[in-house]
């Protein structure tokens, strides 16, 4: 297997120990000091990214229409959600396995093609047991954008860059919520006589970034991190290569890393509990309420967009990754009135800003974060695991917030309640190290 990579592995060795991925500064702007094949591999993960949070969160705007389509009541519309969230720890495990063993390219793009095909096909449901099971199929795939994915971009990109492009990479999630938006405002309606069929039309339309994947396979380059840890366990150079288990999976739940897996999968699904609990069930709020949709949404998201840029970048800095998530978890508590328990809609509209801006910049640190606490060798599957698992935990966000619901709840008053305990959990972060600046090539 690795002869493949030896036309590869030859500048590999360059490209890893290079400046401009070190943690020195360098002369002019940020973005002159990236070369083209990291900014290649950072548009395929940005893009895939952008993708799969389409192909997701497309759900959350037409869970009303399946709902009477199937006749099935709130909580099992949400556990559409759940089972997509719980099966995304088996494609991500398998995914981030594959990483560690073939390299970060191949995975990322089997798992684009993937989940846009089960997308798609969950169009052609015709009962709800059936798109249940799409649903997990898609979410299997799902799960290999974040484990093959991250480790491509951070192992590519500059060390004193890592925050920034971070949160630039989650930015892509909150601009493919915003075409889920726009696709609905603007797709839904033309299928307004035939409700049964438009929520299909959304799901058929999440084929067409399968093309995507194309240009992954001829225009990006392999991590040089990985292909350097390949060079030096054929060359013998890599300490205790020889005892390095055959799967990867294994060697995160060893004495020296299960800690570590732990507290990764319990900070993330905290991060995850927060964003389900304030997102999912959102555009029902606003369609109960007989509320547009995409003026808020837009907000949101265009708030989310510049938020985890911002707070990445600020992590870099003297707050450090800590630091920066405890601030955005504190100002995302301040922004809950002005979201969900406003009358007002230019009120409501600034909430929606502020809990973008602040509530989600929390995103901005994950990618650095989950990527910083393991070595080359698992950088696929342990993020990649911490990452599902995390997201596992959060699935359980719809189905509870559904459920609560069906028993007389207030949608924005169970959504608040969640975010609280949510955020709070997250403080967890404190009880392991500072991460900002980790070395990579180790």
């Amino acid at each position: 297997m690795e002869s493949r990579y030896s036309g590869e592995i030859a500048g590999a060795s360059a490209a890893a120990s290079a400046p401009v991925g070190g943690g020195e500064a360098a002369a002019g702007p940020w973005y002159r000091q990236v070369t083209r094949d990291q900014w290649r591999a950072f548009w395929a993960v940005f893009l895939g990214w952008i993708v799969d949070s389409f192909d997701f969160n497309i759900l959350t705007f037409i869970v009303i229409d399946i709902q009477h389509s199937f006749s099935v009541d709130r909580a099992l519309a949400g556990a559409l959600g759940t089972v997509t969230l719980a099966m995304r720890l088996l494609g991500g495990t398998l995914a981030g396995t594959a990483a560690d063993k073939w390299g970060r390219k191949l995975p990322l793009l089997l798992s684009v093609l993937w989940f846009s095909v089960f997308a798609c096909l969950a169009g052609f449901s015709t009962s709800y047991a059936m798109l249940f099971v799409l649903r997990a199929l898609f979410g299997l795939g799902m799960g290999g954008e974040w484990a093959a994915g991250m480790p491509l971009v951070l192992e590519h990109w500059p060390t004193r860059l890592r925050g920034l492009v971070s949160g630039l990479l989650l930015g892509g999630w909150y601009w493919g919520y915003l075409l889920a938006a726009a696709a609905f405002q603007f797709l839904h309606p033309l299928f307004s006589g035939t409700p049964d069929l438009a929520w299909r039309a959304m799901f058929w339309v999440c084929l067409v970034p399968a093309l995507f994947t194309l240009w992954i396979r001829t225009r990006v380059p392999e991590s040089p991190v990985w292909l350097e840890l390949q060079r030096r366990r054929n060359a013998g150079l890599q300490p205790g290569a020889a005892a390095a288990p055959r799967i990867s999976l294994t060697r995160i739940f060893q004495m020296d890393l299960i800690g570590t897996t732990l507290r990764t999968t319990l900070v993330v699904g905290a991060f995850m509990c927060i964003y389900y609990s304030v997102n999912f069930w959102y555009p029902t709020v606003l369609r109960d309420a007989g509320r547009p949709v995409l003026p808020y949404l837009a907000a949101f998201n265009l708030g989310a967009i510049s938020g985890t840029a911002l707070w990445g970048r600020l992590s870099e800095g003297r707050l450090g990754r800590r630091g920066a998530v405890t601030i955005t978890v504190v100002l995302g508590f301040a922004s809950l009135p002005f979201y969900l328990h406003a009358t007002d809609p230019r009120v409501l509209g600034l909430g929606a800003l502020m809990m973008g801006f602040f509530g989600m910049g929390i995103w901005g640190m994950a990618p650095a974060y989950s990527n910083e606490q393991f070595p080359t060798e698992v950088r696929g599957v342990g993020p990649g695991f911490c990452y599902h698992a995390a997201a596992a935990i959060g699935s359980l966000m719809p189905l509870l917030l559904g459920a609560l619901q069906d028993r007389g709840f207030k949608t924005a008053d169970a959504m608040s309640a969640a975010m609280v305990l949510s955020g709070v959990a997250a403080m967890v972060i404190w009880l392991g190290p500072e991460t900002r600046g980790r070395d990579f090539t180790s």
